[in-house]
């Protein structure tokens, strides 16, 4: 059947059909650059991250485009809040985005624009609205005229009548309607300004994305994406210019990931109950947070807690424990043999779900990309190998070893496009232990200090004192296993 995808303007489920077969056009709205990104902006990036993964992985050529907004009344204000100019302070927050989103993974676009390298663009495409009478000037300002575009409300599915005896704030003495957005604004005193037609002044929010995206992508393209915060009126906005301007259907899909929640009220900033990206990576590791945001369906809202980051960080573990198990146990392992082997149930039901993974997670994510089923497939696997591992008596056969390769393979190739089990078992349990210290403010030095003792109190058969440090350590949270080349360890994560 092909991808499906919920499509907002349709609201319902559409096979996908992409203008240019084998190739997808993509515009995911971005950032305005005026703070620090919270988990909100996350979740927006992650999923669009890891829509634009599939498509990859799929095989089709991607083209996307993420947009930054670096000029706006919020960039201004904060701003002329510290004393500095507006692109002083865009700049500083792209950075600071690039900084949290390399953390975490996430993919550069294939194209980054800033909407003040598109003034021209921008002024063309309105020019272009005057001329068509969808758009009129008012003393240096220019204002989209919704009731002349018939088809206003379409995707956030609000009928114009009822916006316009519900509106709240006062009436613009320069609008002809109520709900006549902003395509151009005079510049004031202080505030960044280029010339235009109209006088000095500077874009409205919406008109930057219209001229952004058709820019790369064309009038028409495949997939807009962004939060459900976007749908009205931003994103109602865009078709409505974009669609009077240019006469043709603009986007054809429309994506929109659900909210992040705190006691179930939306993250923001507007309500001051944000956690930073760069707070929560203080506390856990990037790959964390990442499983946390896809382990619910793009389109339903997430809550944010201490509780369900633990139980992301717990599964994670059991993916790279699994991972870490299956390279000691089948030592160099290639992958790429053959699976043929006699009736032996336990080696046969491992077989068929490594064989089967990779329809079982194209299954899921074809369905509007449901990374929550998705990743199921992926736990599933992981059980069935340390089943396996654990049913073996002896050192694995060479069919054995194969089986295994192939089946951390096949586990790889599918957490890729979640940005998952990039680093080594190793590395992520060393960091995990790191993190995990810190938050419970104990020095790693007293805990080898103290396995280094009961390994002498074990040695010189003095059990006593050996349970004793074991009963020391398991109550600073810290679980032990011996093995014949020593003693491991790691932190107990929270609620394990």
């Amino acid at each position: 059947m092909g991808i499906r995808i919920y499509n907002t303007l349709s609201k319902q489920k559409e096979v996908f059909k992409p203008l240019q077969p084998g190739r997808v056009h993509m515009y995911v709205c971005g950032i305005t650059a005026y703070d620090l990104c919270h988990v909100g902006h996350a979740r927006s990036a992650v999923v669009f991250d890891t829509i634009y993964r599939y498509l990859k992985y799929r095989g089709f050529d991607v083209i996307c485009v993420r947009n930054f907004t670096d000029v706006d009344d919020k960039i201004i204000r904060r701003a002329q809040e510290e004393g500095t100019d507006s692109q002083t302070i865009a700049e500083r927050y792209i950075e600071s985005f690039y900084e949290d989103m390399d953390r975490l993974g996430v993919a550069r676009p294939t194209h980054e624009p800033r909407a003040t390298e598109f003034i021209p663009e921008m002024i063309d495409l309105i020019e272009t609205l005057i001329d068509k009478g969808y758009a009129y000037q008012a003393d240096g300002d220019v204002y989209f005229a919704v009731e002349e575009f018939a088809e206003y409300g379409k995707l956030s599915k609000r009928n114009l009548e009822d916006m316009i005896a519900g509106a709240r704030v006062a009436v613009e003495a320069k609008k002809r309607n109520p709900m006549d957005f902003t395509l151009w604004k005079a510049s004031k005193p202080g505030e960044p300004a280029w010339p235009s037609p109209w006088g000095e002044g500077r874009p409205g929010w919406h008109i930057e994305c219209s001229a952004m995206s058709s820019k790369y992508l064309g009038s028409s393209f495949d997939i807009h994406g962004g939060g459900k915060d976007l749908i009205f009126p931003h994103h109602e906005n865009e078709i409505a210019q974009s669609e009077a301007a240019h006469g043709t259907s603009f986007a054809q899909y429309w994506v929109h990931n659900g909210f992040v929640n705190i006691n179930q009220e939306k993250m923001s900033k507007s309500l001051g109950n944000f956690f930073t990206i760069r707070e929560v990576l203080e506390k856990y590791q990037p790959e964390v947070l990442r499983l946390f945001l896809l382990s619910s369906h793009y389109r339903s809202p997430v809550d944010f807690s201490v509780e369900s980051m633990a139980e992301a960080e717990r599964g994670l573990e059991r993916l790279y424990h699994t991972v870490g198990q299956v390279d000691e146990c089948a030592g160099a392992l290639t992958g790429q043999g053959s699976l043929a082997r006699g009736d032996d149930r336990e080696f046969q039901s491992l077989r068929v779900k490594v064989e089967s993974l990779a329809t079982r997670f194209q299954d899921e994510m074809d369905d509007d990309f449901n990374t929550a089923a998705a990743l199921g497939h992926l736990f599933d696997l992981s059980r069935a190998l340390n089943r396996f591992l654990d049913s073996l008596a002896r050192k694995p056969t060479p069919e054995e070893k194969e089986l295994l390769a192939q089946g951390v393979s096949r586990l790889h190739e599918c957490a890729a496009v979640f940005g998952l089990l990039q680093q080594s078992p190793e590395v992520f349990f060393r960091e995990h232990n790191r993190l995990a210290l810190a938050a419970l403010d104990i020095s790693e030095k007293e805990v080898e200090r103290l396995i280094s003792e009961r390994a002498e109190a074990r040695n010189d058969k003095n059990w006593a004192r050996a349970d004793e440090i074991r009963d020391t350590l398991a109550a600073m949270s810290i679980i032990l296993e011996d093995r014949p080349e020593g003693t491991r360890w790691r932190v107990k994560t929270y609620g394990a």
